[in-house]
């Protein structure tokens, strides 16, 4: 079990906004549990407050080049370094309180941030940590850009960006997300654009507290008035600020996020759709993670050790849940990542192997039978396996049930039906057929 996470202490900030140019002054608070990422407008009337998520993010139309929310009038303009400085380092709930409309840009990384909130400290909270689990693919296309999310068993972005230019070539990178390497991979990558757009954002009103510190211009021969903190900054960039508009998902990640020539558009795509995803589970009562706590089993895991033969690593039931002689049976099995098999099976997309699946339905068709007094010490083999579907994939995080259905039982055999359900869908089904012997 995960914990959520905040600061330990209060911490402030003072900058000039990228685009503005203007002042604002920053205090850092640490928040109970569940309060998520709010920001206040001590500088408006009542202080208004703003939760950092997708139902409060403003037209990039009207806002462009940043991420920007805004409610009943008060905005709070480029937060996506900070957002991304939050969700990498694992801060679940901070408020933060800020006198003018536009976060301060620093150096244009995320550095400055994560050096303060590692001066400020943390502390576990006593609310578990919920996450948004990829479970099916997602994929979404934007001219020549596209974004696709992928299940995992850890939150890793992958990135390649490609500008055409002869000095500048095509750049690709990838990272599991996790402080340390956030920290030192990631957060120091600074902001750019290419020299040809600063004329135009100019006339926009934009850039007004940009300069060749915090922003990598990239010109026709090279950087201008600058250096790379690495060679490959501006893709590291780009994964900061996918990072941060992730983080208006209001929950952390559990997935592989892979992104060709992705902004802040499709960016936000990717996450409106994972909203409605997690939306509809929580009006179905799912929630992220699909394990599930059952209360005072039929059979405890020793139980299922006493019936059948089967051992770890090979034993796939963890508790009945339900058992009721000669008629049916329901087992419960919770898929982890250390499972022996992610380790060969796509390891860089796990998948539960289909034929594991109906091994867990045989066993738990094997406590149906073998449960039974006048059945107590023979063992069950397999005669047949008919009509077998596999419907969706079960990854690290599932839950497994697993219910079986006598279809005919007789001293020797035993024909069962049997399903494989996770979050009420079925994800594989099988007729099983059985001989009982003698052990």
């Amino acid at each position: 079990m995960e914990y959520q996470k905040t600061i330990k202490k209060e911490i402030s900030f003072s900058g000039i906004g990228l685009h503005t140019g203007e002042k604002a002054n920053v205090l850092f608070k640490p928040a109970e549990s569940n309060t998520g990422i709010l920001f206040r407008r001590i500088d408006l009337p009542n202080i208004p407050s703003v939760k950092a998520d997708i139902s409060h993010l403003l037209p990039e139309e009207k806002r462009p080049r940043r991420t920007s929310i805004g409610k009943d009038g008060a905005e709070i303009h480029t937060i996506e370094h900070i957002l991304s400085a939050i969700l990498g380092l694992g801060i679940d709930n901070l408020v933060i309180e800020i006198d003018n409309s536009e976060f301060p840009g620093a150096d244009g990384s995320s550095a400055p941030f994560t050096t303060l909130f590692n001066q400020a400290g943390y502390i576990t909270q006593s609310a578990p940590k919920n996450y948004f689990y990829v479970k099916e693919p997602f994929c979404i296309y934007e001219n020549e850009a596209s974004i696709i999310a992928l299940p995992a068993t850890e939150f890793k972005v992958s990135y390649a960006l490609d500008y055409k230019r002869p000095f500048f070539p095509p750049q690709y990178t990838s990272f599991s997300i996790i402080k340390e390497i956030f920290e030192k991979e990631i957060a120091l990558a600074r902001t750019f654009c290419l020299e040809e757009e600063v004329k135009k954002l100019r006339k926009m009103g934009l850039g007004k507290g940009s300069n060749y510190k915090n922003t990598v211009v990239i010109g026709k021969k090279g950087i201008i008035n600058n250096h790379l903190r690495s060679k490959n900054e501006p893709v590291r960039h780009k994964i900061l600020d996918l990072i941060g508009d992730l983080a208006l998902l209001g929950l952390p990640i559990k997935g592989h996020i892979i992104a060709i020539k992705s902004g802040h558009s499709i960016n936000v795509k990717l996450v409106k759709s994972m909203q409605e995803v997690a939306e509809r589970r929580k009006s179905s009562g799912v929630g992220s993670p699909a394990w599930t706590e059952i209360k005072n089993p039929v059979l405890e895991k020793k139980d299922i050790l006493s019936i059948l033969p089967h051992r770890p690593p090979f034993l796939f039931v963890d508790k009945i849940i339900e058992w009721k002689e000669d008629e049916r049976a329901v087992g419960i099995k919770k898929v982890k990542s250390e499972e022996f098999y992610f380790k060969g099976h796509f390891p860089g997309h796990p998948v539960m192997p289909g034929v594991l699946i109906v091994e867990a339905m045989a066993q738990v068709a094997g406590v149906l039978m073998l449960k039974k007094e006048e059945n107590r010490g023979k063992l069950a083999y397999f005669m047949a396996i008919n009509n077998v579907k596999f419907r969706k994939a079960v990854i690290p995080g599932d839950t497994l049930r697993m219910e079986v259905e006598v279809i005919k039982l007789r001293k020797r055999v035993g024909q069962v039906h049997t399903r494989a359900l996770v979050e009420n869908k079925v994800v594989a089904e099988a007729d099983l057929m059985f001989a009982l012997v003698n052990a």
